[in-house]
């Protein structure tokens, strides 16, 4: 880059790039020549046939024990030669190590040392990253000026734990966390993720990372030596230094000054080019001979090292475990009739259910340990989730529960729906979400309990600061979320379109680091157009000839002549209200302006309520337009929110559902006499889609204050004075013309029923429901006014979609996954 050789000068940087061509090794990459042509300085290498050791780590993670032991001896061989001829490597990583045949050659050697010769050791003010953080020695990162060949071989080290383990000794989310953990924090014993590597090269690795330069090897050569020798041991370990250290580099000094180092780094880091991201990587996983029963995930570990399974094998069931570097799963001793496994914060525990007992037991990825920690029948424990803070917290038929992960007394969180709960991070409170409903989110310092997510279940808080979940349209969505706000802050997006969960299973699980576990199942049934039928209480079915596209908020007017319904060429297109006559087959287009959806007949049958979205994005306000299009639409209801019409009353009151933000209300407004809209229902809870009895003296509604999913309730109107609840769940209410029959729909297992209860007056009595139609609909529906035929909206999937087969599910892990999350993010 000019801008750089502007920096070095260019005589300079061609005279210190000349050492390099001198190193003349077979696992070396030769220098042939360098230069400057037009303010470009560049250098010239032969080119090598075959791959880095990136592309290989990247294509099969880990790498066998011999393989790995060779690569290294055969570098570390390279690294001495060049360390005795005054030469230091300074970026030892992966992508520096081709291999031509297996055969490892080391490229870019001494580029680091001539950049910082010609710069006069101010590496700031080159404008190049000299080291990947991941494989930075300790005094690489604090920005020593004098660096010695021990600093390669920290780096060598690092790669040789990356092949042995499949990640690099520290890892982090930005450079800076990853640079403070090489700094401070020792490294894990190998043997800790891999129990096959040997004890020696296990030492030589532990000895070839320590924090200290005087503490590893002497020179590569000895590094090497060392791998080869069955019996070597190392003469300290990480875990003395970081208790003990010694020496003028200290550890305790590095403690007491880890605020102004830290702002070294982050000094060196603004300077420095931006570092290139890890590489997004996929692999399959194979639970082997293990059968996964439907229903239990693979939950990886918080620090990305292991991965947990309920599962069965030769008859038994149990939790069983593998860690990276591992070929095959193995059952946790201790843990028989386990089930939903959920890991500690240290991974070095794991939650789970007692599927025999009906206990919560815990108990060491080990085996080992094994503790009981609720033990209630009435309780019955379900979907741990062990918080960061030692919260655990779980599921079950009467709700939400949290206890410490040492046991104790289980409190319940009454106002949370679902069985799933996640803990925040900084334990401040739970995510989670009723079944089919919106994701929630309740705060323990206040005892409140909220709405963030509109259509999403089984939330998950991620470390890159996002809400993971999935909504009833299947796939896995993101949102930003403010942990201190405890607020979404951006737009959701859809991330990836293929996962199999369901109310028993997230369907994925993810690490601090960013590893992703994902059930990799049946896509996501995109439907792409609808049609409206009209059905009657045999199941006799009519669908309107209309075009293709998406159809729905279907209408009969008063006489029963004509269906109102609003139309979209496609799903997300804009909208237009049309009129279809049942009698004449005609179509007739009544609204040509913005967005128009939601139609509801005037008691005349002359003119049409509908919403429509037309300057504002963030607001739905309310039209009336005649029937026969005699003139155009007038606004009648303009309010912040999103507005939805539900019924035209017989003296010109008008109904509807406004929605700000996730809170869903009930309003009235008088047409004739003016006045401002009114609230009829306000709580915190969502009260929504009402339909008002033909005496005009009860309302049904959907409700979500003892189900937040959705219940049915009535209430009377106008002037709410007594409520009653009619069904658990349901939503859709719609009254017969008699008065005395109340249709409304519910959803099991996919399958949407019709139901009916008949009302009785003095006193209201709701008697036992009955249903009435199944079918696959979704949507808007309406009633005839004869009482015994109902037009409904169906869903169907797209033309590429339809007739399609899917491949088998597959467990996927992603690593790195983070990157690609937030690139679809910004996308």
């Amino acid at each position: 880059r000019p801008e750089l050789a502007a920096v070095l000068g260019a005589d300079r940087f061609v005279q210190e790039i000349k050492t390099t061509a001198n190193l003349q090794h077979p696992h070396i990459l030769p220098l042939f020549d360098s230069g400057e042509a037009d303010s470009f300085l560049y250098y010239v290498m032969p080119y090598i046939e075959g791959e880095t050791l990136r592309q290989k780590l990247d294509r099969e993670t880990q790498l066998g024990i011999d393989e790995s032991v060779r690569i290294t001896t055969e570098v570390a061989d390279a690294l001495d030669y060049a360390h005795r001829q005054g030469v230091i490597h300074r970026d030892i990583k992966p992508e520096n190590i081709l291999l031509h045949d297996g055969r490892p050659m080391v490229a870019d050697f001494g580029i680091a040392l001539a950049v910082s010769a010609a710069a006069g050791g101010r590496m700031t003010e080159t404008g190049l990253s000299l080291g990947t953080p991941h494989y930075m020695s300790p005094e690489q990162a604090t920005a020593e000026k004098d660096i010695t060949g021990r600093s390669d071989i920290y780096s060598l080290g690092s790669v040789l734990y990356e092949m042995l383990t499949g990640e690099p000794p520290h890892i982090g989310g930005s450079a800076q966390a990853i640079i403070m953990k090489i700094v401070t924090e020792p490294a894990a014993p190998v043997t800790r993720i891999r129990k096959a590597v040997p004890a020696h090269v296990a030492a030589a690795t532990a000895q070839s990372l320590e924090k200290l330069p005087a503490d590893r090897f002497e020179n590569a050569r000895a590094f090497a030596e060392a791998l080869a020798n069955p019996g070597f041991t190392s003469p300290t370990t990480q875990a003395v230094v970081a208790a003990a250290p010694r020496g003028p580099w200290k550890l305790v000094a590095v403690a007491t000054s880890a605020i102004a180092m830290f702002a070294l780094v982050l000094a060196a880091m603004a300077w420095t080019r931006p570092l290139p991201p890890a590489p997004v990587t996929r692999h399959d996983l194979s639970l082997g001979k293990i059968v996964r029963p439907f229903g239990q995930d693979v939950t990886v570990s918080p620090d990305g090292s292991m991965y947990a399974v309920s599962g069965e094998l030769d008859g038994e069931r149990a939790i069983f475990l593998r860690r990276r570097g591992e070929a095959d799963f193995h059952k946790i001793p201790g843990s028989e009739n386990g089930w939903r496994p959920s890991f500690s914060p240290d991974s070095e525990w794991i939650v789970y259910r007692n599927h025999a007992e009906g206990t919560l037991d815990r108990i060491g990825v080990s085996g080992g340990g094994r503790m009981t920690l609720v033990d209630d029948e009435t309780i019955r424990p379900y979907f741990p989730h062990w918080g960061r803070d030692g919260t655990i917290a779980f599921g079950g038929p009467g709700g939400n529960y949290i206890i410490p992960a040492e046991g104790g007394p289980p409190v319940h969180v009454p106002s949370l729906g679902g069985v799933r709960p996640f803990v925040l991070p900084d334990g401040s409170g739970l995510l989670n979400s009723p079944r089919r409903g919106a994701i929630q989110i309740h705060h323990f310092a206040s005892d409140s309990t909220w709405d963030i997510i509109a259509d999403g279940t089984n939330p998950v808080y991620a470390e890159s600061g996002h809400i993971l979940y999935t909504p009833a349209s299947g796939g896995l969505f993101a949102v930003p979320f403010d942990l201190e706000t405890r607020q979404v802050t951006g737009r959701p997006q859809r991330i990836l379109d293929r996962l199999a969960s369901d109310a028993g299973s997230r369907g994925y699980s993810v690490s601090r680091s960013g590893t992703l576990v994902l059930h990799d199942g049946e896509p996501e049934l995109r439907y792409e157009q609808s049609r409206l039928v009209i059905l009657d209480r045999p199941g006799a079915a009519d669908t309107l000839p209309l075009a293709a596209g998406w159809a729905g908020a279907p209408a009969f007017s008063p006489d029963g002549t004509t269906v109102a319904y609003d139309f979209a060429p496609t799903r997300d297109g804009q909208a237009n209200i049309y009129a279809y006559d049942l009698l004449r087959g005609t179509n007739s287009q009544i609204t040509f302006e913005g967005d128009n959806r939601d139609p509801v007949w005037s008691p005349d049958g002359a003119r049409i309520l509908f919403s429509s979205e037309r300057e504002n994005s963030d607001r739905r306000d309310l039209y009336v337009k005649p029937a026969d299009n005699s003139s155009g639409a007038i606004p009648v209801v303009s309010q912040p929110g999103r507005l939805t019409p539900n019924q035209w009353l017989e003296d010109d009151l008008i109904v509807f559902t406004s929605r700000v933000g996730a809170d869903m209300d009930i309003w009235t407004h008088a047409l004739e006499g003016g006045g401002d809209p009114k609230p009829y229902l306000e709580a915190p809870w969502i009260e929504a889609y009402p339909s008002v009895s033909p005496d005009g003296g009860l309302a049904a509604y959907m409700s979500s204050e003892t189900n937040p999913g959705g219940g049915l309730w009535l209430n009377d109107f106008p002037l709410p004075a007594g409520k009653r609840n009619v069904a658990p769940s349901g939503y859709y209410p719609r009254w017969a013309p008699d008065g005395g029959t109340l249709y409304y729909w519910r959803r099991t297992g996919g399958v949407h029923s019709l139901l009916s209860v008949t009302v009785e007056r003095t006193p209201i009595l709701v008697h036992q429901s009955e249903v009435v139609l199944e079918t696959g609909i979704s949507g808007g529906w309406d009633v005839h006014p004869d009482g015994e035929r109902f037009i409904v909206t169906i869903l169907e999937p797209g033309a590429e979609a339809a007739g399609t087969e899917s491949a088998p599910t597959r467990i996927l892990v992603v690593l790195n996954w983070f990157e690609e999350l937030e690139a679809r993010m910004e996308n």
